[in-house]
């Protein structure tokens, strides 16, 4: 009972079944052998990669415009290359197992995507609150996720050895999920909540 009959998908074994029952005293197997506690760091930092993959899953079923859920839906795979990255420590033990990679100039292409969703967004001229349409508060709590994941992935970073692409990419993620909500908003005609501090009595 709960043994792991794995098949293939794109090099890395996917379990046929949901429970293996070798998690039950609260530990957790990573890419290419070894076991830590789920409250480690490593896994605190691809468990928020999914947690925001989740978040974009969601932000589908909310956003309007065609445009912004195919980029939405582009990066969902992104995120599993990530957590494949972050679930495999670099150890000079036995043979690192077979990872997925981004495609190439990923980064670049977020970055060509945030400059143009500002070049059709009006000039931002206050502090806006997070919510507006359901697909642009979608997006804005995805970017706080992003931000957090983000952090943990900085943790880690203080005691491992992490890829720098990975910090990167959700850095620069961030920034083009705010871009996206404002954009969702825009495209929607709905104006976005804007920050008015309270004056003193």
């Amino acid at each position: 009972m709960g043994r792991r009959n794995a098949s293939s998908a794109g090099g890395i074994d996917v379990p046929k079944r949901i429970y293996t029952r070798t998690g039950d005293a609260g530990e957790t197997g990573l890419f290419g052998g070894g076991r830590v506690s789920k409250a480690s760091p490593r896994v605190e930092a691809y468990g928020e990669v999914d947690e925001l993959n989740a978040c974009l899953g969601w932000a589908l079923t909310q956003v309007a415009d065609a445009q912004v859920r195919e980029r939405i839906a582009s990066l969902q795979p992104d995120l599993l290359v990530l957590g494949a990255h972050l679930a495999t420590p670099a150890s000079g033990r036995g043979r690192r197992p077979w990872l997925p990679e981004l495609p190439a100039g990923r980064v670049e292409a977020l970055e060509r995507w945030i400059d143009e969703a500002e070049d059709a967004l009006p000039a931002l001229d206050a502090f806006i609150l997070p919510g507006g349409s359901a697909g642009g508060a979608a997006l804005h709590l995805a970017r706080t996720v992003c931000r957090r994941a983000e952090r943990r992935v900085a943790a880690l970073a203080a005691e491992a050895a992490v890829a720098p692409w990975i910090l990167t990419y959700l850095n620069r993620l961030s920034d083009l999920l705010f871009d996206l909500a404002r954009l969702e908003n825009h495209r929607a005609g709905t104006p976005e909540p804007r920050w008015e501090p309270r004056k003193e009595p």
